[in-house]
């Protein structure tokens, strides 16, 4: 079961997965034009750690040991969809709350796969600078993916010295 709060926003992750250059995986979604990072709705009584464990594997087919997290947002960071796009049915959803996760990976990209779902969200993907997904997602998403990078940079600042 899906969750949803009093507002009508569904409880979601994102995931950013880093590699050793700093690019970060940008995945095109299925029989679509539109690019995004790997993101998902929590279940009912599971905690944002378990789902982005979950949307990780179902998504891009990566297990625990094939990355290190690196850092989370603390807050929610909220967007809202476009009334194109809103769900009036029971309850009602109008847009989306999401915990960030910054990973590094730590497997080789051929752990990647796509085809780990029987339904994929990606059909493919690519390493992309940085800030490049801020400027290229869907519109109504930019100023969340903005505030992610935002909030991961110094963090990755940090970590790309050690």
């Amino acid at each position: 079961m899906i969750v949803i709060d009093q507002e009508g926003f569904r409880a979601n992750v994102a995931i950013i997965i880093m590699n050793d250059q700093n690019k970060v995986f940008w995945g095109r979604r299925v029989n679509q034009s539109s690019w995004q990072f790997p993101q998902g709705g929590l279940n009912s009584g599971e905690t944002p750690i378990e789902a982005m464990y979950r949307e990780l594997k179902e998504e891009v087919g990566l297990m625990p040991y094939d990355v290190e997290v690196i850092a989370a947002t603390r807050t929610w960071l909220r967007y809202r969809l476009p009334r194109s796009l809103i769900r009036r049915n029971c309850p009602l959803c109008i847009g989306q709350k999401q915990k960030w996760f910054l990973l590094r990976l730590k497997s080789a990209d051929s752990a990647i796969n796509l085809n780990a779902n029987k339904k994929p969200e990606f059909d493919e993907w690519r390493w992309v600078n940085y800030w490049y997904p801020a400027g290229k997602v869907v519109a109504f998403k930019r100023h969340v993916y903005q505030k992610a990078l935002e909030h991961f940079f110094p963090v990755l600042k940090d970590w790309s010295r050690e």
